[in-house]
C-alpha cells in the first residue's frame, strides 16, 4: 500500500427528514457494524456520526472498501445511503473522534459526497463516489458504481431481507430455513435482487483498488 495514503468513507441518508427517530437508528446500527468491521480490521476507528444524518470512519484496508459499503447498505437497510470515498492523506494521528481529523481523503470525500448529491456526474442517479489524485482510477471506479447504483435503487425489501440472511450464512437451505420460504423462492429472490452483480462488483473494484493503490 502506498506510504501515508488512507481512504476516508463519508456517508449520509437519503430523505432523512422522512425517518423518525433516525439518529438513535443510526446509533444502534452503526454501533453493530463497527462492531463487526473493527473485529475484522475492515476500519480503523468506529462509525461515528459527525452531523444529523452523516456518518465517517477511516479505512484500514484499503481493498475491502466494497465489501464495506455493500455490508453498510445491507445492515444499514431500509435506509437508503448516499456515500462518498476519498483517497489520500490524513494530517493527524488516526484516533477518535473522526470528526477532528483532517486532510487530503477528508476533503476528497466531501468532494465525492458532493458529487452525490448534485448529481452531475451522470445524467443517471447514482448512490456512491470516489475521489483521489488518480483521474482514470476514479473515471472507472464511479462508472462501476454508477451502474452498479442502477441496480442498488431497484432491489425491494424483501430482496434485502433474502440477501441480509443469505449474507449471513450463504446457504439455500440455511437462508430457507431462517426465512420460512422454499429455496426456489430464495434462489428467485437472490437473482431478481442482483446479489450475483453485487458480489461481482465487489470482487472486481477489491481488484481495481489493489492494482492502483496496493
Amino acid at each position: 500500500m502506498a506510504s501515508n495514503l488512507y481512504a476516508v468513507l463519508t456517508a449520509d441518508v437519503v430523505e432523512s427528514s422522512s425517518w423518525q427517530s433516525l439518529r438513535r437508528l443510526l446509533g444502534r446500527t452503526l454501533s453493530a457494524a463497527s462492531a463487526r468491521h473493527l473485529h475484522r480490521k475492515l476500519i480503523q476507528l468506529p462509525y461515528s456520526i459527525t452531523a444529523g444524518d452523516e456518518f465517517q470512519t477511516v479505512v484500514a484496508n484499503l481493498p475491502a472498501l466494497p465489501q464495506i459499503i455493500l455490508d453498510l447498505r445491507i445492515m444499514l437497510q431500509p435506509l437508503s445511503l448516499r456515500i462518498g470515498v476519498g483517497f489520500g492523506r490524513i494530517t493527524d494521528r488516526i484516533q477518535p473522534p473522526v470528526n477532528r481529523l483532517g486532510g487530503e481523503a477528508f476533503q476528497l470525500a466531501r468532494q465525492a459526497m458532493q458529487t452525490v448529491k448534485t448529481g452531475r456526474q451522470f445524467k443517471f442517479e447514482n448512490l456512491t463516489a470516489f475521489a483521489s489524485r488518480q483521474s482514470a482510477f476514479d473515471e472507472t471506479i464511479n462508472l462501476i458504481y454508477g451502474l452498479h447504483d442502477t441496480l442498488v435503487a431497484g432491489i425491494t425489501e424483501k430482496q434485502w431481507e433474502t440477501i441480509a440472511a443469505f449474507t449471513s450464512n450463504p446457504t439455500l437451505a440455511s437462508t430457507s430455513h431462517r426465512l420460512k420460504l422454499d429455496t426456489s423462492t430464495i434462489s428467485r429472490n437472490l437473482k431478481r435482487g442482483y446479489y450475483w452483480q453485487l458480489t461481482a462488483t465487489t470482487k472486481v473494484v477489491e481488484s481495481l483498488i489493489r492494482r492502483t493503490f496496493c
